[in-house]
């Protein structure tokens, strides 16, 4: 996988270009990488200029500038990629993190994004609970400058499938990724960037602004984090179509790609 670089807001960020056609922006998941996407590049890039940026502070990409605040920001940097490259229209399909900063991108930029796929993902305040719960994760990460086994035994299952039976390579590799992550990637990039993730505002008010016709919500139907009932909540509001992805947890691109490629293939226009 090629990895390009760009600089927005004085920090270099890494990202994929493959293929030729109409662009597609894939946005990846909090502690994975581009290579989360590997399954829909491959597919996708036969059809489409598949263009996946790496958040801060994961993949290639530097550290978090300190302009990076909040999910507008988040939002406003990934526009700017898109500046650079030219490109004045895309389809954007985002997974967890992905699908915040992608959606307030399309909301305030509708010109911009064509076809919008929400994967995985919550534009609504994270519940307090929650937020308090990984806000906690986080802090123990610091503290510690990694990631010891009895914390990678609570974050890992969190994004799989609740049966444990899918993928074990993916799983074990993602464990690997993790207890490789240095102190200072923990302490500059991850943990702010999770704070920003996890302390991001209540979006919800605003989706009814997105193109029912032309976004849809998709999950996996046993997403922990961001289970079904949250997706079917987004789809209300915004008046667009929500699917499920079977035997698929958060990172359904990776539990279960076939479905994903055959969805995203089918429902992605191939404009010109």
């Amino acid at each position: 996988m090629q990895k390009h670089f760009i600089e927005i807001d004085g920090a270099r960020m890494s990202y994929v270009d493959q293929g030729q056609g109409f662009p597609v922006l894939l946005g990846h998941s909090y502690l994975w990488s581009a290579a989360m996407w590997q399954p829909q590049i491959e597919a996708l890039s036969q059809h489409f200029r598949v263009i996946v940026p790496e958040l801060w502070g994961h993949g290639d990409s530097d550290a978090p500038p300190a302009s990076t605040t909040d999910m507008a920001a988040l939002a406003r940097q990934h526009l700017a990629l898109l500046d650079a490259l030219d490109i004045p229209q895309c389809h954007l399909v985002g997974l967890s993190v992905g699908g915040m900063w992608g959606a307030q991108l399309a909301i305030d930029h509708p010109e911009r994004v064509d076809r919008l796929v929400l994967m995985d993902t919550y534009l609504g305040a994270e519940p307090e609970a929650t937020r308090l719960k990984y806000f906690g994760l986080l802090d123990a990460a610091s503290a510690a400058g990694a990631f010891p086994d009895p914390l990678l035994d609570i974050v890992v299952p969190i994004f799989f499938h609740a049966g444990g039976q899918t993928v074990p390579p993916v799983r074990e590799q993602f464990r690997a990724d993790l207890k490789a992550s240095s102190a200072q990637t923990i302490r500059e990039s991850l943990g702010p960037m999770g704070r920003v993730i996890f302390g991001r505002p209540d979006l919800l008010a605003r989706l009814g602004e997105l193109k029912g016709d032309k976004t849809i919500v998709v999950c996996g139907d046993q997403d922990i984090p961001r289970p079904p009932e949250e997706s079917n909540e987004m789809a209300r509001i915004i008046g667009c179509l929500a699917a499920q992805i079977p035997f698929a947890g958060h990172i359904s691109s990776l539990e279960n790609p076939q479905v994903v490629n055959e969805f995203l293939l089918n429902w992605l226009p191939h404009k010109t």
